[in-house]
């Protein structure tokens, strides 16, 4: 049974409520966001929490065993505290939350109801809601090596060993036309044939959206090449914008051996049979 502080137990038992839930965010790169209810910003455990943003909670979900528990939150989206480039950019991804139970008539009596972290995240209309899932959904992350036909290993790894600071493996490049919010005529990458950076990675290294990193979702080439973002940018990438992009690998054996030479070092199993052949039935005369 938790035990609850005494100045917050004592408020509790006068019949009277002053509660308030608030919410604080702890992004991967440090920076702080802190949300409450109450309409008044609160001072809880040395934080100031927010009230301007209208946030609400839902009813807070667990269950026996390693079943994953959690809620949602909701709350507006402002430029001052949370806005739409932030979460497209991944800022708020994988973001660690506090859930504490306030007094707001004495900050000083709080209670920590539960850790969680951010996971997928609704917008609609000028506001957000975001799924908080419980410490348990860390369990259901791949631990150790898979069994696959294909590698498991990252391009240009450790594992992988493809040196892939090369030039025919990276290369760098400008935005010259922005059709869309991730798609673009990209200039300095006509010597690479169409495909070559499907799948690879993108990282603009100069331009509003500095820093912002993606996997390539299609490289074409029909006069002009493009790229296709599987995640679209911060902001819509302007003329002159740079790049770095690397080469992108689908996992397969062949695409190793032919693309990298660098079948010594692939991590999956290519001969392992597969589900056709444990489902397979003896025929007359087959083998």
């Amino acid at each position: 049974m938790r035990e609850l502080p005494a100045g917050l137990q004592a408020s509790l038992a006068s019949g009277v409520t002053t509660l308030a839930r608030c919410w604080r965010m702890t992004r991967r790169d440090g920076a702080v966001v802190a949300l409450t209810e109450h309409d008044e910003d609160l001072a809880v455990d040395g934080t100031l929490f927010r009230a301007a943003s209208g946030v609400t909670g839902s009813e807070d979900a667990s269950a026996l065993g390693f079943a994953v528990g959690g809620g949602e939150m909701s709350a507006a989206l402002t430029s001052e505290l949370i806005d739409d480039a932030d979460l497209d950019a991944g800022r708020y991804d994988g973001a660690g939350i506090e859930l504490i139970l306030a007094d707001w008539s004495s900050p000083s009596n709080f209670l920590l109801l539960r850790r969680a972290t951010l996971g997928e995240v609704r917008r609609s209309e000028g506001s957000f809601t975001a799924e908080l899932r419980g410490l348990s959904s860390a369990l259901n992350m791949v631990r150790g090596r898979l069994f696959t036909g294909g590698c498991d290993a990252d391009l240009g790894d450790g594992r992988c060993k493809v040196a892939l600071a090369a030039p025919t493996y990276t290369g760098t490049g400008t935005v010259s036309v922005a059709e869309g919010p991730g798609l673009f005529v990209a200039g300095g990458l006509g010597a690479y044939a169409a495909g070559w950076f499907a799948q690879g990675r993108l990282v603009f290294t100069g331009g509003a959206n500095e820093g912002f990193a993606t996997e390539v979702k299609a490289h074409t080439v029909t006069g002009v090449v493009r790229l296709e973002l599987w995640q679209r940018p911060p902001l819509t990438p302007l003329p002159g914008e740079s790049f770095t992009v690397t080469a992108g690998c689908d996992k397969r054996f062949e695409t190793c051996r032919d693309r990298f030479a660098n079948t010594l070092n692939f991590r999956g199993f290519p001969h392992m049979p597969g589900n056709d052949a444990v489902l397979r039935v003896a025929q007359p005369g087959g083998q």
